[in-house]
């Protein structure tokens, strides 16, 4: 039985217009991506990739192409049906974390919950515990963001972003802002959730927390030039050892 397409573009096309000016950010972009994989795109600033990625996210529409999410044909919806597919189906995780100051790590999470209408999540505290417990903050549900440190944000962020079961969890240079170590923690903790099931598409500019991924798409001038799956995926362990070996 073949994999279930969570992501499938066809000829995915967008041309911004300033004034007699067009760009054409992407060209003709053809990507499907499988339930259950880990997927990381990589490409220079301008290759198309953030781009592509709000067009996945539901934030942008393309001038060309049809674009399915979860069998969703995304084309022909509306403000308010994009709004309600965003919230049930995505899960975003941001370079800036995004988190309310002033409240506690268990409040932002479950906060995606308030504004989901399937009715899944009666017991929104009882679902962001259990998220947060998931990337190892059980310890920290109660303490306020601005009491924890950038890796303990981003992983409350990740939480927060699994808390609604999405069919994909979309990741926007999530480790930009983290030094080294917690970088290379927050690319181990998606390998464990992408070895729980979970659907990653991970964009970032660091070719060693891109080889944590299973597959790599490289994206250049709004074109993919490469896709393919990774042989020597980088690990925690060899990831560290490498951190060691350029510190000494």
């Amino acid at each position: 039985m073949a994999a279930k397409k969570v992501i499938e573009t066809k000829n995915l096309s967008k041309v911004f217009k300033n004034g007699e000016i067009e760009v054409h950010a992407l060209t003709d972009v053809n990507i499907f991506i499988e339930e259950g994989e880990f997927v990381a795109i990589m490409g220079a600033s301008g290759s198309g990739k953030s781009t592509l990625l709000n067009i996945l996210g539901c934030l942008d529409k393309p001038t060309e192409g049809e674009y399915y999410l979860d069998g969703v044909f995304v084309n022909d919806l509306n403000k308010n049906q994009l709004a309600a597919i965003r919230n049930q189906k995505i899960g975003f995780i941001f370079q800036s974390y995004n988190l309310l100051s002033r409240t506690t790590a268990l409040e932002n999470v479950a906060l995606p919950l308030i504004y989901n209408r399937t009715g899944k999540f009666s017991n929104a505290e009882e679902h962001a515990k259990k998220a947060l417990e998931k990337v190892g903050l059980e310890n920290r549900i109660y303490h306020k963001t601005n009491q924890l440190s950038g890796g303990e944000q981003q992983r409350v962020a990740i939480a927060r972003a699994l808390v609604n079961d999405p069919a994909i969890i979309l990741s926007d240079e999530a480790t930009g802002n983290l030094d080294s170590k917690a970088s290379i923690d927050v690319a181990d903790l998606f390998v464990k959730l992408n070895d729980q099931g979970k659907t990653i598409l991970m964009i970032t500019h660091e070719p060693d927390i891109g080889q944590f991924a299973k597959r790599m798409i490289y994206m250049r001038d709004g074109r993919v030039l490469t896709d393919e799956f990774i042989k020597n995926r980088n690990t925690k362990e060899s990831a560290m050892r490498e951190l060691e070996l350029t510190a000494k």
